[in-house]
């Protein structure tokens, strides 16, 4: 037996002894940003309605959407010089005395029966001239979304990088009614507003992950006494079981064009890896050895395969080609390196790394084969990069041991903290671009 956390409990189903929480909006806090972050000002949106009040305040959103990236540093309400809604009412030296950079400014205007045109303008006022806006049509349960959009095209504008705002976060929670435990598959948005469950079980769901449209979850249940792979829609419309073999089946890994599932069984003895074909269910053995083979990661081009293996004594990640030959060793900083996740660009492996009693996020470069250590917890595990590579989501231990999502920086000068206001959350799993 390994005595590592995250393959023992992949294996061994550790995973239901963790008391985890209940459902509810996850809280992003920002516990470290960049130092020198851009400022901006993103000007209270006019609303045009009737009422007092817009259905959605969608300045604030772009607001705590940039904040949360870390790259930006909004100006507070109460500071900013002027608010106009219009772009020939925007003074380019007022905002370059106040030492802002960037402004943004909009409005929320009625399009008919329950329809909108989000309107914005993003301008650089050291250059004194409008660098973009755009007009986004949504419905009153589209306007979060709206916003998310707005928040990606300013962020790629002034960075260079697309943004990842519009995207959504798969994750466990866990309640407890009777003193018995309520499993539930959960999405949200990225910024953890609209948290749906998409499965409950009274038995431990484990792995999810997306497929690469972003329609589809697949995970482990164990709702018949024995670990099962299954494959969901998000808005819960189909479901299926694809893998229910004797012994193990954990940790599917979608292939980059969707057609294929890694996955680790044990139906011939040991864990080891496989691929499923599946449109007609066959199997491809990838390894075949008396150590423990688990938690497969494609490459980008989707011929070779990441793996945790403890054949040399203890867990460490290698390379596989689908089309043979002997695997390849990549990790060797400290005693643990397991549950690898590729970077969208496969540059960066981020890692569960163990040594001296503590597991902490790391990634390596497998050009210049440098290693980092990105956290500094006790127990972090469970790494999902965001699509544009920015950022990692993993889980940890919080106060007293409390299970609690957070996020770093692929270069760990980013921080930030996910928690639900009552509970735990698991196993988070970044979604891809959603368009």
């Amino acid at each position: 037996m390994i005595p590592m956390p995250k393959m023992i409990r992949a294996l061994l189903l550790l995973f239901c002894l963790l008391p985890l929480g209940a459902q509810a909006a996850l809280e992003i806090r920002i516990t470290q940003g960049v130092e020198g972050a851009m400022p901006i000002a993103i000007v209270p949106f006019g609303w045009e309605g009737p009422g007092a009040r817009p259905p959605e305040d969608i300045g604030a959103i772009i607001q705590a959407n940039l904040h949360r990236s870390g790259q930006f540093s909004p100006m507070e309400q109460g500071r900013m010089p002027q608010r106009p809604t219009r772009g020939q009412d925007v003074n380019f030296q007022v905002w370059r005395g106040a030492g802002v950079d960037y402004v943004v400014i909009g409005r929320l205007v009625p399009a008919g029966a329950d329809r909108f045109n989000v309107q914005f303008q993003l301008f650089d006022t050291v250059r004194g001239r409008q660098v973009t806006g755009y007009s986004i049509p949504a419905s009153s349960s589209q306007l979060r979304r709206a916003a998310h959009m707005a928040s990606d095209i300013i962020y790629q504008q002034i960075t260079g990088v697309r943004g990842a705002f519009n995207t959504r976060v798969a994750y466990v929670s866990v309640t407890r009614e009777g003193g018995e435990q309520r499993f539930a598959l959960q999405v949200a948005d990225a910024d953890g507003h609209n948290p749906r469950t998409i499965f409950r079980s009274r038995q431990p769901i484990l792995s999810p992950v997306w497929s690469p449209d972003g329609r589809r979850l697949a995970y482990v249940s164990f709702e018949n006494r024995n670990s099962e792979i299954y494959i969901q829609d998000i808005d819960g419309a189909q479901r299926e079981r694809i893998a229910s073999f004797q012994g193990i089946n954990s940790a599917p890994a979608w292939s980059p064009d969707g057609r294929r599932m890694a996955l680790t069984l044990s139906r011939d003895g040991q864990p080891d890896i496989y691929v499923m074909n599946l449109a007609d269910r066959s199997l491809q053995r990838i390894t075949n050895s008396r150590s423990i083979d688990t938690e497969p990661e494609w490459t980008p081009d989707g011929r070779n395969l990441l793996f945790t293996s403890d054949r040399a004594g203890n867990p460490q990640i290698y390379e596989q080609s689908l089309s043979g030959g002997q695997p390849r060793r990549l990790t060797f900083d400290g005693r643990y390196n397991g549950n690898p996740t590729l970077s969208p660009d496969g540059r960066l492996v981020a890692m569960v790394n163990g040594d001296g009693g503590r597991f902490r996020i790391g990634v390596l470069d497998r050009q210049t084969r440098q290693f980092r250590l990105l956290t500094d917890g006790r127990l972090d595990e469970a790494p999902s990069f965001a699509p544009n590579g920015s950022m990692i989501i993993y889980a940890t231990a919080g106060r007293g041991g409390q299970g609690e999502l957070a996020a770093v920086s692929a270069d760990g000068r980013v921080r930030q903290s996910l928690v639900l206001q009552e509970g735990e959350v698991r196993e988070p799993a970044w979604s891809p671009f959603l368009d």
